[in-house]
């Protein structure tokens, strides 16, 4: 019987440390996070240098963790994945030395991966979803539309100018005095309230093509509450509420229809199993996950969504990357660099801005 790659994942490009045991059947043998939620409340967004020397301090713990966990020692691995970028330059730098200390001592292959190619892959673990399929990427940092052609080969349809959808939930948390971070309470807010009672804009749905942009949705947030705060001298739950609900919908009704033209594009190719599946944090919004589940539904279209321990950052999703492109020959050097900004398609002109939780691109 031959024998299954296994591959030790390790995940550090923003506020969470992880570490993962993947074999190549899709078996996720161990999984651990440590996030670092508590450590950046106080300062209401991530700091980069409070997350490096967090990753520098956890990394270690969390192989031990994943190793123990899997049942098993380093000598029983395969190799060794790590994320080499895009995001915060200190984290990614941690990973990456940690990776290349694991290999230089264990003589285990090194693979490099990009970060949003662990979240474009990752249906190809949960699911076994065949290539070619669209992916909608969105999450803290990162909102893009790409059709995934295989391990290596994406193509960008289209993304965010500006703000990524959670982005825009962080900054909406804040002016309203929500907890982050900011998507689950916005999201929880909203149930409470009426998606109707305030009509927000919604960008560039005016123009043609697949490119978005969120900004523009907090300057009107912030106009709509201060309006609230001057008319009534205060902002009262049920409207604080109903704003959030206003505010999730627009973002929905965005995402859905920059979808449905980016699944035209995709279905001109003539997939033979069309499939649009959707990863990042933001995924778990289910306002959001309806909206894309009744387009897809009405396409004709298979729609997946990771479960939501693998939707946002995990080392499991790293090392099923690594995997993916261990068996296409493409191991990295043992002096593996860090990364701030790779684009997955290097064809495609850059995006603009920069978000709080790694570079667009």
């Amino acid at each position: 019987m031959t024998k299954l790659l296994t591959f030790l994942g390790l995940e550090s490009s923003c506020d969470d440390t992880a570490a993962a045991v993947v074999r190549a059947d899709g078996t996720v043998l161990a999984s651990i996070v440590a996030g670092q939620t508590a450590l950046h409340a106080p300062f209401g967004g991530v700091v980069p240098e409070i997350a490096a020397r967090a990753h520098a301090e956890k990394l270690d713990r969390c192989v031990e963790e994943a190793l123990a966990e899997a049942g098993l020692r380093l000598s029983d691995l395969d190799g060794i994945a790590v994320t080499s970028g895009p995001g915060l330059i200190g984290g990614v730098m941690s990973g990456v030395m940690c990776a290349r200390g694991l290999a230089a001592g264990t003589g285990l292959p090194l693979v490099g991966v990009n970060h949003l190619a662990g979240h474009a892959l990752t249906p190809r673990l949960t699911d076994g979803l065949a290539f070619p399929y669209l992916m909608l990427l969105v999450s803290g940092g990162h909102c893009q539309f790409l059709l995934v052609r295989g391990p290596d080969s994406f193509s960008r349809l289209g993304g965010t100018i500006d703000d990524a959808p959670g982005e825009a939930f962080d900054k909406a948390a804040k002016l309203l005095g929500l907890p982050q971070p900011g998507g689950p309470a916005v999201e929880a807010e909203a149930a409470k309230g009426n998606p109707k009672a305030f009509r927000f804009p919604r960008p560039l749905l005016d123009r043609p093509g697949c490119d978005l942009s969120f900004s523009g949705l907090k300057t009107a947030l912030l106009r709509a509450r201060d309006t609230e705060i001057a008319a009534h001298g205060g902002l009262y739950r049920q409207t604080r509420a109903d704003l959030c609900a206003g505010f999730q919908q627009a973002i929905a009704d965005v995402l859905a229809e920059k979808t449905r033209r980016a699944l035209a594009v995709y279905l001109e190719t003539a997939p033979a199993e069309p499939a649009l599946a959707v990863a990042g944090g933001v995924a778990a919004n289910k306002a959001i996950r309806a909206a894309l589940e009744q387009l897809c539904a009405g396409q004709g279209v298979r729609f997946t969504a990771p479960p939501l321990r693998l939707c946002t950052d995990n080392a499991a999703m790293i090392a099923w990357a690594g995997i993916e492109r261990f068996r296409l020959g493409l191991a990295s050097p043992a002096d593996l660099i860090a990364r701030p900004r790779w684009p997955l398609d290097a064809a495609a002109p850059a995006m603009l801005g920069s978000g709080k939780k790694g570079a667009k691109a």
